[in-house]
């Protein structure tokens, strides 16, 4: 019988081999619990199989899957990234890749000062919520007590 491995690198993540493939693989960042399925059901393992007795060959067919995924037949309405603005293409991001896009497309809005753009600016609500009463950003707001004076003996 093969090594169980404890830990498995795929993605610049390390996860977990004693988990259920699906699963372990949900601790990749840009990897949802329907992508990890799909890509169980490409490579044909069970549900209840570990990612830690998968050999290299397997481990790196994975890698290759979250990498290339429209290569494998997966839908393109799975992919986190689609039409991407850059190259037009549909894009799958995993890991540090999702950060760093997010912060260019961030800088892009501010740029062509779109109204998302100057809400990120002034480091308000983007999304059409309300700011009046709930979401306060600065100290504690509510009733102060007056100091009592030193009570003479």
């Amino acid at each position: 019988m093969a090594e169980v491995k404890n830990i498995v690198r795929i993605s610049g993540t390390d996860c977990p081999g004693y988990k259920p493939i699906e699963r372990a693989l949900w601790s990749i960042k840009g990897v949802s619990f329907m992508f990890a399925s799909a890509i169980r059901k490409i490579m044909g393992l069970p549900k209840d199989k570990k990612l830690g007795e998968l050999s290299n060959d397997e481990i790196n067919k994975i890698q290759d899957i979250i990498n290339h995924p429209l290569k494998y037949g997966i839908p393109s309405w799975m992919l986190n990234r689609r039409k991407d603005i850059e190259t037009g293409n549909d894009l799958h991001l995993t890991g540090s890749k999702i950060d760093i896009t997010l912060i260019t497309d961030i800088r892009r809005m501010q740029e062509v000062k779109s109204y998302k753009g100057i809400r990120h600016a002034m480091k308000l609500k983007v999304r059409g919520q309300r700011t009046k009463s709930h979401p306060r950003k600065s100290g504690s707001v509510g009733v102060k007590k007056k100091q009592q004076p030193a009570k003479k003996k």
